[in-house]
């Protein structure tokens, strides 16, 4: 699978390029999370995890700029992230949403193309860097065959494919991502998790993902950060935080946590009301792994 150009890397010595300081984030007059402070570590895969509702997303919609805390401030290198004009955020983040709407009638590659538009100047039309972002983009999410079909006629799974090849064709150094596996099959979940893990290991990007699954967080994630009724109650390394008592204490759930056979990363498996048929575990094992 071919990673995506690198983008250039604005880094900021001796801070994290993204941070979140004492923010209260809230719709309305509801209050998500009160006081939240976070550090996303330059170069990490970042993964939020959390039961539904506890304030996951509305912690992303915080770090892209499209949700201004009431209280505190986000900083994007150095600099409150709602001082910078738009287009410079988008010119450094890349934001995948949990709800996307395309429209009507756009094509696939029309679609692609529009992740190139915070790089387009008055002066600057498309250019031969853009084309190549998108063809690069279509590719690393193998929807190429898909370019001339309207967006409105692929399936769940297709269209999420063409969002994340979107956001991969703005060429940021920092990607969020809101739940990106959503309508994927498990085989296109680890292809997407796999692109995204190259972009963060070879092409030194920044990502940061909310994810349900949380084996695919143990397995991908180099930082992880469990959010439970809007508080961060713990962060870092998988294999550092990750045990049954984290498990229980963030999703209220009886588990065993053991090695992953295959990555040798933290590997859930619940216990639930213990009414499931007893089988013999090392018989998966055994055939599962290849030798």
């Amino acid at each position: 699978m071919k990673v995506p150009e690198k983008p250039h890397l604005n880094l900021v010595k001796g801070s994290p390029r993204l941070s979140a300081e004492n923010i209260t984030l809230s719709y309305d007059e509801r209050t998500i999370s009160v006081g939240l402070s976070v550090k996303i570590p330059d170069r990490s895969f970042t993964v939020i995890v959390g039961p539904n509702a506890c304030g996951k997303s509305t912690l992303l919609r915080g770090l892209s700029r499209l949700l201004r805390p009431s209280s505190g401030q986000v900083l994007l290198d150095g600099k409150n992230i709602h001082a910078h004009s738009a287009k410079h955020v988008a010119r450094q983040l890349g934001l995948l949403p949990q709800t996307s709407l395309a429209p009507d009638g756009i094509t696939v590659a029309d679609l692609v193309a529009r992740g190139r538009y915070p790089h387009q100047k008055f002066i600057r039309q498309w250019s031969r860097e853009d084309e190549a972002a998108v063809v690069n983009a279509m590719a690393a999410t193998r929807i190429t065959d898909l370019s001339a079909r309207p967006v409105d006629e692929l399936s769940g799974g297709q269209r999420q494919r063409v969002w994340v090849a979107m956001v991969l064709a703005q060429q940021t150094s920092l990607l969020l991502l809101d739940e990106p596996t959503t309508f994927l099959d498990i085989a296109h979940q680890i292809e997407l998790l796999e692109l995204l893990s190259s972009l963060n290991q070879d092409g030194g990007h920044t990502v940061v993902a909310v994810l349900h699954d949380l084996n695919h967080a143990c397995r991908y994630a180099t930082h992880i950060i469990a959010m439970r009724d809007g508080e961060i109650i713990a962060e870092g390394a998988p294999e550092d935080i990750v045990d049954a008592d984290l498990v229980k204490r963030t999703f209220g759930l009886d588990c065993i946590v053991s090695e992953d056979p295959v990555a040798g990363t933290p590997m859930v498996t619940p216990i639930g009301s213990g009414r499931i048929k007893t089988r013999k575990p090392t018989s998966f094992i055994k055939h599962g792994v290849p030798k």
